[in-house]
């Protein structure tokens, strides 16, 4: 029979049944343990890594030629040279020589007939307007006389040629009357070149306004019935014939410019046009004491308007060749980054720039593309807002 104290007391069967099971547990909660902790290092490491890792290039945003188009989107290669490379001058459109006609009336009376009004098309020698001039009326008389006394002058050289070969009279008479005859035909043909240049009608009571070239009537200074001066101005015809700019810069700044050089005709409304300098002025002239740069559009087909004014970027003589610029507006600010939009076959490409001086709305490119390559100037920043929101949509 067992005492108290041995049904007390533990058998070691019992004993080493609970130290197994608790070394069992032990065991799981130690492998539990460490599994997670290698799980969580597993998981840890891509974090680290994605820190680590350098920031890729935005890639390309397409772009259709439609829309550069519509939202005025303008493409210029980068400019060879530094900021003091490039020089901003205000111009003119004008004409080239002999595409434009200023036409007046030759001689002085009252509008008697206006045949054409501003804006139509004429040809060359198409009569604008009738003058009733009493001026014409002298000049188509003078005419007349000189004619009447050619043939007297002629008459008598025939009378005095036949009695002179019949012995009857002596040579001299017959030479004084040829001389004669030849002084009469030069006043027939100076009264009829007088008369023709002043488009004396054939009544002789009015004179021809008419236009020397084909063209547009771009200015009317005509009413009818009104009096006219001589030489006034009465129409102004353009014709369809090349133009070319006119830039103004300062005496100081013809050193820098030479014919031949590129320049770009900046429009109104900010499109640029490429040009290429013609002819500096060796001489200022006006009010302003300026000189004229005359720049020639290199596209016949450029749309550009006698009258208009424009700007003019001229490249001028730099002393760093290897240096680069573009216009301040090529810039943009992407992701903290100073980038510039370079164009490809269906868009444009983000290419990081490294930026040096700004001054006149140029910007100095240091880095990051080559001259010659083209960027998005104009309104580049709508490209800009076109790859943010393409980024966003990728989220």
């Amino acid at each position: 029979m067992m005492t108290k104290n041995e049904r007390r007391q533990p058998s070691w069967p019992m004993i080493a049944g609970v130290a197994a099971a608790a070394a069992l547990v032990g065991f799981g909660v130690a492998r539990g343990l460490g599994s997670g902790a290698e799980s969580g290092k597993a998981a840890a490491a891509p974090e680290k890594v994605a820190a680590s890792a350098p920031a890729a290039e935005p890639a390309e945003v397409k772009i259709p030629g439609e829309y550069l188009a519509a939202a005025n989107i303008a493409v210029e290669p980068v400019s060879a040279g530094g900021v003091g490379s490039e020089l901003l001058a205000p111009a003119t459109v004008s004409a080239m020589p002999g595409s434009e006609a200023v036409i007046v009336s030759r001689a002085a009376g009252a509008v008697l007939r206006i045949q054409r009004k501003l804006g139509d098309a004429v040809r060359a020698g198409d009569v604008l307007a009738l003058v009733d001039s009493p001026e014409a009326a002298a000049m188509a008389a003078e005419r007349k006389v000189a004619q009447a006394r050619a043939d007297l002058a002629r008459k008598t050289y025939e009378r005095e040629s036949s009695l002179f070969q019949q012995g009857v009279t002596p040579r001299q008479e017959m030479e004084a009357a040829r001389m004669a005859l030849d002084v009469a035909q030069a006043e027939v043909q100076r009264a009829a070149t007088v008369a023709q240049a002043a488009k004396v009608s054939s009544d002789g009571r009015s004179v021809a306004v008419v236009s020397p070239i084909a063209g547009r009537i771009t200015a009317q200074a005509v009413t009818l019935g009104a009096y006219v001066a001589p030489q006034a101005e009465l129409f102004r015809v353009a014709g369809s014939g090349a133009v070319q700019v006119e830039a103004y810069v300062t005496a100081a700044d013809t050193s820098r410019i030479a014919a031949g050089s590129d320049a770009t005709i900046v429009l109104a409304n900010g499109a640029p046009l490429a040009g290429r300098v013609q002819a500096v002025t060796p001489t200022v002239s006006g009010s302003a004491r300026a000189a004229t740069v005359v720049v020639t559009p290199v596209d016949a087909n450029n749309g550009l308007i006698v009258g208009e004014g424009v700007q003019v970027r001229l490249h001028t003589k730099a002393a760093d060749m290897n240096a680069m610029s573009v216009p301040e507006d090529a810039v943009q600010n992407l992701d903290g980054r100073d980038v510039v939009f370079v164009r490809t076959q269906q868009g444009f490409r983000p290419k990081s720039v490294l930026v040096g001086t700004r001054s006149g709305g140029v910007a100095q490119i240091l880095s990051g593309v080559r001259a010659g390559e083209q960027v998005a100037t104009r309104n580049a920043f709508l490209i800009k807002a076109e790859m943010n929101k393409a980024g966003g949509d990728d989220e």
